[in-house]
């Protein structure tokens, strides 16, 4: 069963004491299963952002002590900052990562809400997916009035908080109130503009975000708003949906800026918001500068975004994934205010097991030694996975030179799509030069399980069947994904840049020598197998692998050695 695994990212009303936000953020890591992610302080809005991930029960727990810390450290009578606030730990969301719905992830954030209101006599506003009522699902109006507006507010029936006290005593006078809701990954991104002009930055972001703007007699920004028949307010909805946003000036940085929440960056992704905001701002004789990420952002958000900008340059889309991250940084000035270091930004590189691919991210020096140390992993899978690697990167190299041929930009898609496939078969051979370690390291230890009884003995003869049957797909894969890189190696070969007609010969061979070499892994792994029926249909296919791998690399073969 997948582990179910949800981020909670509670947003502190402190941003300038780093002994307070250390003190707070340290709580995280007191409860076991829990990762801190990042801490992400801002001195202008005087908030900070923390981010941290784990199981449900353990991630609830860890949040729970937090909110409880902020309230010991943080005094709201004293506070002021750019961002909305109403609490010293403003809101806090649960945010699904995987195994997990968003049903089951709000049930644990109303649960999470309870506990706090009734524990540490907080006023909690449960929202988004946790919401008790449709008008609360918007965090906006949960906080509407902010923190001066809470002794109104507690006494509003409309406005009781979901748990906690509906009273304005002293202790609600130091917490203030704090919303706790179940969400989709929201993007906190700012845009750089540069002017100082908060107005401006207003005017844009109403331009922007989904709400839009009021209508006004007057002045845009502060004329009195006109009224339809029905006595509301009539307004000009912005240009992109799930989009919210205001603008204001930050003093640190000394320029103003746009403060966007991407809602549902499916709609509304990274690049498309930065680019509305590069074309509003341009239309009011504003330049757009950069951008910022508050806490983390996917992966997928800075791939999407280079691949976005290399469509418009007219590139190949088919480079690596380091590579398209740097494209996105510094098309999206993600560097401008301070270093950005995808490490540090990414959730899924902070998620990342590092023992998960011992072998691929050696130097090739330190992976020879490895290999030629005396133990038997790892061996000839690993090594024919990776000379796997080494042949389809060959091939998209082909590929992506040809994209960028003088005389060929008609063609840069052609090749693009080439480069594209061969960057997901090159990904998946790296995955399998470590899986096929792990494939021997499962039988070791199916091996060592204890075999007194014939219960024992029993379970152990079923767990080495089946590690063994891993350790043979493994190869197996590897041998399907090298068959199916020689269409690359042959489109390159017939298609491709003539100059680099032989690099896609050396990129089959490879292609064929790891497909052979996968091919042996298979045969003595099924020697050791039980299992007759399973092990028949595999050697079935892997001789039918064997002839179609001999007989494509033999045609690519003819094909280069009559250009070359």
């Amino acid at each position: 069963m997948q582990r179910q695994l949800i981020e909670c990212v509670p947003n502190i009303s402190e941003g300038r004491d780093r002994v307070k936000i250390d003190a707070i953020a340290a709580v995280v890591e007191t409860v076991e299963g829990v990762r801190l992610l990042d801490v992400d302080p801002g001195k202008a809005t005087n908030r900070t952002v923390i981010t941290f991930v784990g199981e449900p029960g353990p991630v609830c727990e860890a949040a729970f002590r937090l909110i409880k810390k902020a309230q010991e450290l943080i005094d709201m009578r004293g506070h002021k900052g750019e961002h909305p606030r109403f609490g010293a730990t403003d809101v806090c969301p649960l945010v699904p990562i995987s195994g997990i719905s968003m049903e089951e992830t709000a049930k644990h954030a109303r649960t999470l809400a309870e506990r706090v209101g009734k524990e540490l006599s907080i006023p909690v506003y449960c929202y988004e997916a946790a919401a008790t009522e449709e008008k609360r699902k918007n965090l906006a109006n949960n906080r509407s009035g902010e923190y001066e507006g809470l002794p109104k507010k507690l006494k509003d029936a409309a406005w009781k908080p979901d748990f906690g006290p509906a009273e304005f005593n002293d202790s609600v006078a130091r917490s203030g109130a704090t919303a706790i809701g179940a969400r989709n990954f929201l993007v906190a991104y700012n845009v750089n503009l540069n002017t100082t002009s908060t107005r401006r930055a207003n005017a844009i972001a109403f331009d922007i975000r989904e709400a839009g703007r009021v209508l006004r007699n007057g002045d845009p920004l502060t004329g009195k708003p006109i009224l339809d028949a029905n006595g509301e307010q009539k307004k000009v909805p912005g240009k992109l949906k799930a989009v919210k946003g205001i603008g204001w000036y930050i003093e640190e940085y000394g320029i103003a800026q746009l403060s966007l929440n991407l809602t549902d960056i499916t709609v509304t992704p990274v690049h498309i918001a930065f680019d509305e905001a590069c074309k509003s701002s341009a239309e009011r004789g504003i330049r757009v500068t950069g951008s910022e990420v508050v806490g983390l952002i996917p992966k997928q958000s800075l791939l999407d975004a280079a691949d976005f900008f290399l469509k418009r340059q007219e590139r190949s889309l088919g480079i690596s994934e380091r590579e398209k991250i740097k494209i996105a940084v510094k098309s999206l000035g993600l560097d401008d205010l301070a270093p950005f270091d995808p490490q540090k930004k990414v959730i899924e590189y902070m998620l990342e097991d590092a023992n998960s691919e011992r072998l691929v991210r050696m130097d090739l020096k330190r992976f020879s030694e490895e290999t030629a140390a005396e133990s038997p992993a790892p061996g000839g899978g690993s090594v024919a996975a990776y000379v796997g690697v080494l042949g389809v990167a060959l091939g998209t190299m082909v590929a992506n030179l040809s994209a960028h041929k003088r005389g060929w930009d008609a063609r840069w898609e052609e090749f693009s799509d080439w480069a594209v496939k061969g960057e997901k078969l090159r990904h998946e051979l790296l995955y399998l030069v470590d899986e096929d370690t792990r494939s021997f390291d499962r039988i070791l230890a199916a091996l060592g399980l204890p075999k007194g009884s014939d219960e024992e003995k029993k379970a152990r003869k079923a767990a080495i069947t089946e590690a063994t049957k891993g350790a043979i797909n493994t190869p197996l894969r590897t041998m399907q994904v090298c068959v199916t890189s020689m269409d690359l190696m042959m489109a390159m070969a017939t298609h491709g840049l003539p100059a680099s007609v032989s690099d896609a010969g050396v990129g089959a061979l490879c292609a064929r020598t790891g497909a052979l070499a996968a091919y042996l892994n298979v045969r003595i792994n099924c020697a050791g197998l039980d299992d007759a029926d399973f092990k028949t249909k595999v050697l079935a296919e892997v001789e039918a692998l064997k002839s179609k791998v001999d007989a494509l690399e033999a045609e690519v073969m003819t094909l280069v050695l009559g250009k070359v």
